[in-house]
């Protein structure tokens, strides 16, 4: 590790968080001199840094080191920010250099400069719970992937029945151990390790779920989201894990954007033009909105009228309007926990 140079007070420590290695830059308001130091990813050499620099403002990039930093830094009396790398100022395009150094000065002159784009981080256990659910939400994923593997044409039953206990009977019947099949029909053994994969990934599913619903048996939020028609546990407990204290945000136009459910902007003399939404933000609550606003087609009326009125009763618009409807049951979401409110559907919108 190398040594750093120690900086007087008033001092930007800004950091460029690696997943072995961190740079950290030592900067100067008044002289704008700044000094890097080269230390490990771990949490002893992150608190002898901090200790050298004593009320400094420490100021790090979000990413999944973020946390327990924020958490060390905290500890230790020292202010932090957190930069959200979805800012425009933060986009480095047509650089003909870009390091960790470059990283952790350009942290540390935008703060000094006051162009700092910030996010809120939450507290541990509120992180521990959005991972949780992007975990669930990715062994999901790959349980869907193992189903997809029996591509021989044999008869087998449709749908979800295929992966009832009678399905998966019949599917052992077809599989063979790998190490038993000939040449040509090494696909026998292939779908013995995918239904072996596949009964793994349901107890890990399972796992995770009981954890889950242990959370949200204990979250007054997510028992108020589960009260919107068509709204399972996973959506709710989804949504208030990420929007957290809904007083952060001062409408639903910042809600919509901090999930990425708002459409590019496109403006230039006098053409405006909106695009495709702009995607940032977590995309597991994203994804689950998305999917929450189908099923709830059927069983909400007042997403019933909200899609019919934003397809205008037609067949081409189906996704944009979904993806709409996400956007406004997000905000609807919000505006429950805000003002503490049960689900109201409210009179129907004019076709």
């Amino acid at each position: 590790m190398t040594t750093a140079t120690p900086i007087a007070a008033g001092t930007i420590l800004a950091i460029d968080l690696g997943r072995y290695k961190s740079v950290a830059c030592a900067y100067d308001r008044a002289s704008r001199a700044a000094a890097f130091q080269t230390l490990d990813t771990g949490r002893a050499d992150f608190e002898r840094l901090f200790q050298r620099h004593p009320g400094a403002l420490v100021v790090v990039e979000a990413c999944s080191n973020a946390g327990w930093a924020v958490d060390l830094a905290a500890a230790h009396g020292l202010a932090v920010k957190v930069a959200s790398t979805n800012g425009e100022a933060w986009r480095f395009t047509h650089l003909k250099r870009k390091t960790d150094r470059d990283d952790a000065r350009r942290l540390a002159e935008l703060e000094a400069l006051g162009q700092l784009p910030t996010v809120a981080l939450p507290d541990a256990a509120a992180r521990q719970r959005r991972a949780l659910i992007a975990h669930r939400q990715a062994l999901v994923g790959r349980r869907d992937a193992s189903q997809n593997r029996n591509g021989q044409g044999l008869p087998a039953p449709r749908g979800h029945r295929a992966w009832t206990a009678i399905g998966r009977a019949g599917l052992d019947g077809q599989a063979k151990p790998l190490a038993d099949c000939a040449p040509a029909e090494l696909w026998r053994g292939l779908l013995h390790l995918a239904l072996a994969d596949y009964r793994h990934l349901l107890g890990q599913v399972a796992d995770c779920e009981a954890a889950l619903d242990k959370l949200a048996a204990a979250d007054p939020a997510t028992r108020r989201l589960t009260t919107i028609p068509g709204v399972g546990p996973r959506t709710a407990e989804a949504v208030a894990a990420h929007l957290g204290d809904p007083r952060r945000f001062a409408s639903g136009k910042q809600v919509s954007a901090y999930a990425g459910l708002v459409p590019r902007q496109y403006q230039s003399g006098e053409s405006d033009r909106r695009g495709r939404i702009t995607r940032r933000g977590p995309s597991v609550l994203r994804k689950l909105l998305v999917e929450c606003a189908w099923v709830m087609l059927r069983y909400n009326a007042w997403a019933r009228a909200t899609y019919a009125r934003l397809t205008r009763g037609g067949v081409t618009r189906k996704k944009p309007a979904v993806v709409a409807l996400a956007r406004r049951l997000l905000v609807r979401c919000w505006a429950m926990l805000r003002d503490g409110t049960d689900w109201r559907a409210g009179p129907a919108p004019a076709p």
